[in-house]
């Protein structure tokens, strides 16, 4: 079985706090890749940064001062219209989650925000967890802090054995 891993796409991340015009222009794109996963009955996952009130006093918040995806807020939710019934969603505190190797994937593509950041950590986490697991990333459906910064983490993951597709 496939598994789309959807990472970060909220609201703080495509309009709120710390929203780009490239991070709203993916959201059509990672609604079609999910609706497709959907139909062909595929593992959907969805990450969510998730922080506290305190997130400001975090070594994070201290080198990134912007409030955002706290718990609870609109902000911290899946942006509307993409989440989709029967799909995990994994709060996690961090760039990536270190705990991927509690599950079992056969093929594993990533989307989302930020390519930069969230995105890189989590599909060079899995790479390294899954070094037989066929890990992609679809550049369509991905956005970085900057676009610059977007294509140095595509060459990143290329480097490190990830598939990157759609690069326009």
């Amino acid at each position: 079985m496939k598994t789309l891993i959807v990472v970060d796409m909220q609201n703080d991340f495509i309009d709120g706090a710390l929203g780009t015009k490239e991070a709203q222009a993916i959201v059509p794109n990672v609604a079609a890749k999910i609706k497709a996963y959907k139909a062909n009955g595929d593992e959907i996952i969805f990450t969510r940064d998730t922080h506290g009130e305190d997130y400001l006093d975090t070594p994070e918040g201290k080198k990134l001062p912007v409030k955002h995806c706290i718990k609870g807020t609109k902000g911290w939710e899946i942006a509307d219209g993409l989440y989709v019934d029967g799909a995990d969603c994994i709060d996690k505190p961090n760039f990536g989650w270190p705990h991927w190797n509690e599950r079992r994937f056969d093929e594993i593509e990533l989307v989302g925000l930020c390519t930069d950041i969230c995105v890189v950590s989590n599909a060079l986490i899995l790479k390294a967890q899954f070094p037989d697991v066929p890990v992609s990333v679809d550049a369509a459906c991905c956005a970085g802090v900057t676009p610059e910064s977007h294509e140095a983490a595509l060459v990143t993951m290329k480097m490190c054995q990830i598939d990157v597709k759609e690069e326009e």
